[in-house]
């Protein structure tokens, strides 16, 4: 099942399923027994996935849905408790970087204020970036809350999966002493979307072909078998240190093919459009504006 956050044309944000080229949205066909924003909803755990897909029918799409075509799609979720990201986690993007394989996952966070959704620009202001990069990631979202889980229950926690683009500018990140979180978490640089895939579409998270697109031309392409540390090691090693809650987002990396790692190094200028992709999880695409 296909969940997402959206806003019909001239109303507010709803929480709804896709059914074929429509949205229902959810708590209106449950007569207000399920919350009308993703992350109340994620708090009911599965019986709360259970009643949606019961109600995300074809004949109540053909009743009661509005085209996707006629709705804003935003970001799935828009107030997670945390977004954490996990840096140098594919093996090729280590090679491409002439990096040091982590011993241990290397962690930071992006605020939920960078959050955008399906359309909204990456924006930034070149006095405070010039090299603004791209990064695909396949992230996961907690679906139950989750502490010192073992490795062997981990999908017992998840809800789904949704793609995020890790968009980072480089020079904050590591050129003018500020951290990663600095160059990584200002507004707009975390388009996450379009849909959020429940985990019963995802056969297998840990093959699935995952690829940035910059105008038309193909700049990351790789499988997600490329992971050092997989997502049942992810959740099992975060949840001994904090509690994971419903609705918080685990981002597990990105693969080689990065920007600043080319020569000559790209970035990202105004009026790009760029499109990051996993296999099940559809298409998340956002224009780039650079504001003078």
């Amino acid at each position: 099942m296909k969940l997402v956050t959206f806003k019909p044309r001239g109303g507010r944000a709803h929480l709804g399923a896709v059914v074929g080229d429509q949205v229902v949205n959810l708590a209106e066909l449950s007569g207000g027994k399920l919350p009308d924003d993703m992350r109340s909803f994620l708090e009911l755990g599965d019986d709360g996935i259970k009643q949606a897909r019961k109600l995300a029918t074809k004949k109540a799409a053909s009743e009661h849905g509005v085209a996707l075509a006629d709705v804003k799609l935003m970001a799935p979720i828009l107030n997670p408790s945390k977004i954490i990201a996990i840096g140098l986690n594919y093996i090729d993007h280590i090679r491409e970087t002439n990096s040091k394989t982590p011993t241990i996952p290397v962690m930071f966070t992006k605020w939920s204020t960078a959050l955008i959704g399906q359309g909204d620009a990456i924006r930034w202001n070149p006095e405070d970036t010039s090299k603004v990069d791209w990064e695909c990631e396949f992230a996961v979202v907690i679906g139950k809350k989750a502490f010192r889980v073992a490795e062997e229950n981990w999908q017992d926690y998840v809800a789904g999966y949704t793609n995020c683009n890790d968009v980072s500018a480089r020079d904050l990140q590591t050129e003018k002493g500020d951290q990663w979180i600095r160059g990584k978490s200002l507004d707009t640089f975390c388009p996450l979307g379009p849909y959020l895939v429940t985990k019963d579409e995802i056969a297998d998270p840990h093959n699935l072909n995952i690829r940035t697109v910059v105008n038309g031309e193909t700049m990351q392409s790789s499988n997600t078998r490329e992971l050092l540390y997989k997502v049942p090691y992810l959740i099992a090693y975060l949840s001994r240190a904090f509690t994971l809650l419903p609705g918080d987002v685990i981002t597990t990396g990105t693969p080689n093919g990065v920007g600043f790692s080319r020569t000559p190094p790209l970035r990202l200028k105004d009026g790009d459009v760029v499109t990051v992709s996993v296999d099940g999880l559809g298409e998340l695409t956002n224009p780039c504006v650079e504001e003078k």
